[in-house]
């Protein structure tokens, strides 16, 4: 391609169809195209990672509906996420740029539906980047302690909080490396990933179904109530606690959104995002949905699992590690663990990719403080300070991780993953809401809904609502004000993080950021 930068025009006898198709939005050819359909494909399949969410939230579910949360709650949410990435996807076809969402949200309702858009993306990219990093952490500091017996007593004097900080702080450090490198390369990244997390459940399940001397029965599985939320009544349980389980799901499968910004570097991307997006979904729905049921299937010893008291269950409360614990032998459980590990530290490195682009593109446009920065691009085609600016804000917004609760769950986690969740959703909610009341005057790609759209889209904001609601309830009795054990620790900080952007946001929109901020800005 040749390009022409004093006049921004672009020779047009000298580019590729998906070059063309970009120009048409806009924009010149800065990003290498380097990624095929697969390959888009696996950057949302690694950063949903079945082998990350459902190991590192388990617990959210066991302790809040126990197995009825996890039977029932996995296929029902899943189908609504589905739902939401067809909506998604047919966005996608039509405007396959790296700014994907935001930049849908900008063409379909202006520029300030799409300043709020790309922020609430941008704030839910960088939390769920540092969610998965943390979880990775947790992972890597539990496999030692499995591999070298002295190592949890004696490193940072047995404190497994500072613990699982210092190698969050090293991981999230190694993922930040390893996406300096070429695109292509991390094209490559993703396409490995694919395949540890396929054989890598493979392999989970089959040893969860071979090795333990005894299995939990169907009825158990799809009977079976658990409530260590501390939230105590059968209504509670139904209305509030259940709800809170199944945000493990709704948690798992997210991030979809990467086939969408890394359209840019995809061949064929006004299809292969699209086909990214739901098929990313659906593959993971029903892999992931086998895999939890072989955690419960392997799961005879219920009150092992669910107690906080180290001396029963050194990887208690209700966490998977105690059920992989109890159910395998020490070899088993090593490699269970070694996978699970490996396969999250591959979903880090898919976020953060996705998370830069979205960086880069928002800043293109120049919405971000220091935009001409996170714009760059380097000589290998990396938004380079993207990238290192994407991982330094993720490791200061976990800082809380450091405290930990009256009752030790991290809540700080649950916090960091909520913010990611409602970032994400919120932000996916308004271009599909403005697809909606667009109608028939939507200039659909390739891949379209058809006049399904019609109930899709309405299905899809419903259920988004519901979920942002329940993301900023408390997860203990202790962060809920007026309670006599209320503390600060244990509080889900995310309500207040996400409430005072958002107000920081509109204050900054309307003293400053509608004087001068137009959307999308063509460079061709």
């Amino acid at each position: 391609m040749e390009l022409k930068q004093e006049s921004g025009e672009i020779d047009q006898h000298n580019i590729s169809e998906d070059e063309r198709r970009l120009a048409a939005l806009g924009y010149k050819q800065e990003l290498k195209r380097s990624w095929s359909g697969f390959s888009n494909f696996a950057i949302s399949f690694s950063v949903i990672s079945i082998l990350s969410g459902c190991f590192t939230t388990f617990s959210q579910a066991w302790n809040n509906g126990g197995p009825i949360a996890i039977a029932f709650g996995w296929p029902i949410v899943s189908f609504f996420i589905l739902i939401i990435g067809f909506c998604m996807a047919e966005l996608s076809s039509a405007y396959p740029t790296s700014g994907g969402i935001y930049w849908w949200a900008s063409k379909l309702g202006g520029a300030k539906a799409g300043f709020f858009t790309g922020w609430l993306n941008f704030i839910g990219l960088l939390a769920i980047n540092a969610s998965v990093v943390y979880g990775a952490a947790t992972f890597l500091n539990i496999t030692l302690g499995a591999y070298f017996p002295n190592y949890s007593a004696n490193f940072f004097h047995g404190d497994y909080i500072l613990q699982q900080f210092f190698w969050f702080a090293i991981m999230m450090a190694l993922v930040t490396l390893l996406n300096c490198f070429r695109s292509h390369v991390q094209a490559m990244f993703n396409n490995v990933s694919v395949w540890w997390h396929v054989f890598g459940a493979a392999i989970v399940i089959a040893v969860l179904v071979i090795i333990p001397t005894k299995h939990q029965s169907l009825k158990w599985i799809f009977t079976t109530q658990i409530n260590n939320s501390g939230f105590a009544g059968s209504s509670m349980y139904l209305l509030y606690v259940l709800p809170l389980g199944f945000l493990m799901t709704q948690y798992t499968i997210t991030g979809f959104d990467a086939s969408a910004n890394l359209s840019e570097e995809t061949h064929g991307a006004h299809l292969s995002a699209a086909k990214g997006i739901w098929k990313s979904i659906f593959y993971s729905a029903i892999g992931g949905y086998i895999l939890l049921m072989a955690f419960l299937y392997a799961a005879t010893n219920p009150e092992n699992v669910s107690s906080f008291d180290a001396n029963v269950n050194p990887y208690g409360g209700g966490s998977v590690i105690a059920i992989l614990y109890n159910a395998l032998t020490p070899m088993m459980f090593k490699l269970v663990l070694v996978i699970s590990t490996a396969g999250q530290l591959f979903c880090g490195i898919a976020t953060l990719t996705s998370c830069s682009r979205m960086m880069f593109a928002f800043s293109r446009d120049g919405a971000i403080p220091g935009h001409k920065r996170w714009s760059k691009v380097n000589k290998s085609g990396v938004p380079l300070n993207a990238v290192l600016a994407s991982g330094i804000i993720g490791m200061i917004i976990t800082l809380p991780a450091l405290w930990k609760s009256p009752r030790g769950i991290p809540s700080a986690f649950y916090a960091v993953v909520s913010i990611g969740v409602i970032g994400l959703y919120l932000a996916f909610l308004i271009p599909i809401f403005l697809r909606w009341k667009a109608g028939s005057n939507f200039q659909a790609g390739q891949w379209t809904l058809g006049k399904k759209y019609k109930w899709m889209n309405i299905l899809a904001i419903i259920e988004i609502i519901v979920i942002s609601i329940y993301f900023v309830m408390p997860f203990e009795p202790a962060a809920v004000p007026g309670n006599e054990n209320f503390t600060w620790v244990a509080v889900n900080y995310a309500p207040i993080l996400v409430g005072l952007t958002l107000l920081f946001l509109w204050v900054w929109w309307h003293l400053s950021v509608k004087k001068w901020f137009v959307g999308p800005i063509k460079n061709i």
